[in-house]
C-alpha cells in the first residue's frame, strides 16, 4: 500500500514539474514576443532609387529577420525616390511585418525624398541622422503631359479669355475676394467649383495625398505636413522634421537609434508592442546575388539593350541564317529583356514604334526603296526609344546617349545597304538571261546551221545564221531560245560594233 502511494506521489510530482516548466516557457515566450528581450537587430541598407530589386531585397530581408529571430529591423535609407508600385510593395511589407521596423535616414548627408518619405512614414519608428532631409513627395509626371491650367485655357473661347484677362487686371472687390478665398479653400479640399471632371494628374495627386495621410494617422505623426510634402513638394531637415513631429528622434548612428527607441510602444499588427532594443547587436543583411542580378536586368538601359539591340536583331539573324548560336542568344536576351520591362512602367506605343522601326530597317535590305523605309525606321526607332519608359523618376530612364548611339549605328547600316543597292544597279548582270548576252563561247562541233558550243564550262546546243562554223571558232551569244543559244562569229560581232 505504501509503495503504491509512493508511486502515485511520484507521478503527481512529475506532472506538476512538467506543468511548471510548460507554464514558465509560455511566460517567457509571451514576454519575448511582447517586450522583445534579447535577440539582435537586422539592418537593411537602401542606397539609390526604389525599384523592383529594392522591393524584393526588403521583402526577403524582412522574412529572413523574422525567421532568424530578430528583435527589430533597421531600414537605413538614402534615396531620391522611385517607382510607385515598388514603394507600395515595400510599405505593405512594413505594415504587415511582425517585427517592428525603424526607418532611419542616414548617414549624414543622406535623404529620403519622394518614395523614401512614404516609407519613413510607414515605419514603426522614424529617425534621421543630422544633416539629412526628407520630403518632395509630389508624384512625378507619368504618361502624356497635360496640366489642368492648360486644359482650362484651351477650353475657353477667345471672348472668355479676354474677359478673364480684364478681370485679372481689375481690382477685386471685398465680396469677390471673400468668394475667391472660399473657392480656394474649397478647391484645396478637393471640390471643383466649375463642375469639371478631374484630370489624371488630379486623381494621382489626390490618391497620393490620401495614402501618405493614412500612413501618418496610423503612426501618429504630422499628417498636415505630409499633405504639404505631396501637394507643395515641401521638404524638411532632420531638426525641422523633429520639431514638426514628422520623426520620433534624431540619431547619429543605427546603434544610437536602437538606444533611443528602447521602451517605445508601437503598433505591430494591431497590438501594442514594447520595444527592447538597447544594446542589441546589429547584423547587416547585404543584398545577395539574386538582388544584384535583378537590379541589373531591371535597369531600363540594360533591358532596352537586351531586348531591342541584342535579342530582336539576333532573332532576325537566326531566321535568315539558321545558326543555332544566334537563336540561343536571341532567346536568352528576349526573355531577360521582357522580364526587365515587365516590372517597369513602359509605354506600349513606344515599344510598338521601336518594333516598327526595326521592321522597316530590315525591309530596307529587301525592298528597293532607296532609303525611304530605312529613314522611316530610324525615326520610328528613336521616337519609340524616347517614349518607352513612362516615368520621370531618377534612375529609371534610358540614356539619350545610348539612344543616339543605337540610332547612329542603325542609320549607318541603312546607308551601307542603300549604297550597295545603288552600286549594284550600275553593274552589269552576273547571272540570268541578261548575263548571257554578249558572252563568248567556243564551237565544239557544227553541222549545217546548228551544233554544240562550250559556254561557261558547259556544252550547250546552238544555232546560227552562219551555215558553216569550224570547230574551235569563237562565237558570241546574241540570244537564247529555251535551251538553245543563238550565236554569231565573234569576228562578225566585232565588225558590226
Amino acid at each position: 500500500m505504501l509503495r503504491l502511494k509512493y508511486g502515485r506521489m511520484r507521478l503527481l510530482w512529475r506532472a506538476f514539474s512538467f506543468s511548471a516548466v510548460a507554464f514558465a516557457l509560455a511566460v517567457l515566450s509571451a514576454d519575448g514576443g511582447g517586450a522583445q528581450r534579447g535577440g539582435h537587430a537586422v539592418r537593411l541598407i537602401v542606397n539609390g532609387p526604389i525599384g523592383p530589386a529594392v522591393a524584393d531585397y526588403i521583402h526577403r530581408g524582412l522574412e529572413k529577420a523574422v525567421d532568424g529571430g530578430a528583435t527589430v529591423v533597421i531600414l537605413q535609407m538614402d534615396t531620391p525616390g522611385g517607382l510607385d508600385t515598388s514603394m507600395r510593395e515595400i510599405i505593405k511589407d512594413i505594415l504587415a511585418s511582425p517585427v517592428p521596423v525603424i526607418g532611419y535616414v542616414g548617414p549624414s548627408g543622406a535623404r529620403a525624398a519622394s518614395a523614401g518619405t512614404y516609407m519613413l512614414y510607414a515605419a514603426h519608428v522614424a529617425a534621421m541622422a543630422p544633416a539629412t532631409n526628407l520630403g518632395a513627395a509630389t508624384p512625378v509626371q507619368m504618361g502624356a503631359p497635360g496640366t489642368p491650367e492648360k486644359d482650362d485655357e484651351e477650353g475657353k473661347s477667345p471672348g472668355k479669355k479676354q474677359e478673364d484677362e480684364k478681370d485679372e487686371d481689375a481690382e477685386p472687390s471685398s465680396e469677390e475676394s471673400a468668394e475667391g478665398d472660399s473657392a480656394e479653400e474649397e478647391a484645396e479640399e478637393g471640390w471643383n467649383p466649375f463642375g469639371r471632371k478631374p484630370g489624371m494628374e488630379q486623381k494621382v495627386m489626390q490618391d497620393a495625398v490620401a495614402y501618405i495621410k493614412s500612413l501618418a494617422q496610423k503612426r501618429g505623426r504630422n499628417a498636415e505636413w505630409a499633405v504639404k510634402a505631396v501637394t507643395e513638394a515641401a521638404s524638411l531637415s532632420a531638426e525641422d522634421a523633429l520639431a514638426e513631429a514628422v520623426i520620433n528622434f534624431i540619431a547619429e548612428s543605427p546603434a544610437e537609434a536602437l538606444e533611443k527607441a528602447d521602451g517605445m510602444t508601437v503598433d505591430v499588427q494591431g497590438a501594442d508592442h514594447v520595444m527592447r532594443t538597447a544594446g542589441l547587436a546589429v547584423v547587416e543583411l547585404a543584398p545577395d546575388w539574386r538582388t544584384e542580378f535583378l537590379e541589373i536586368i531591371t535597369d531600363p538601359t540594360v533591358a532596352y539593350l537586351l531586348l531591342f539591340t541584342i535579342g530582336i536583331p539576333a532573332l532576325m539573324i537566326e531566321l535568315y541564317t539558321g545558326t543555332m548560336i544566334a537563336g540561343v542568344i536571341a532567346a536568352i536576351s528576349i526573355i531577360l529583356g521582357l522580364y526587365g520591362l515587365h516590372v517597369l512602367p513602359i509605354n506600349f506605343a513606344g515599344a510598338g514604334l521601336i518594333l516598327l522601326g526595326l521592321a522597316l530597317l530590315v525591309a530596307e535590305a529587301f525592298v528597293p526603296s532607296v532609303g525611304v523605309l530605312g529613314i522611316g525606321g530610324v525615326i520610328s526607332f528613336v521616337i519609340g526609344s524616347v517614349m518607352l519608359i513612362e516615368t520621370d523618376v531618377p534612375g529609371f530612364g534610358i540614356s539619350p546617349w545610348l539612344i543616339g548611339s543605337v540610332a547612329t549605328a542603325a542609320g549607318a547600316i541603312m546607308l551601307l545597304v542603300v549604297a550597295m543597292i545603288v552600286r549594284s544597279r550600275g553593274q552589269a548582270p552576273v547571272s540570268g538571261h541578261e548575263a548571257m548576252l554578249g558572252a563568248s563561247a567556243i564551237v565544239v562541233d557544227w553541222s549545217d546551221s546548228a551544233g554544240s558550243v562550250r559556254f561557261q564550262g558547259e556544252i550547250w546546243r546552238a544555232r546560227s545564221t552562219q551555215r558553216e562554223l569550224e570547230k574551235g571558232t569563237k562565237v558570241v551569244v546574241v540570244g537564247r531560245e529555251a535551251l538553245i543559244l543563238v550565236v554569231e562569229p565573234a569576228e562578225n560581232r566585232s565588225e558590226g560594233n
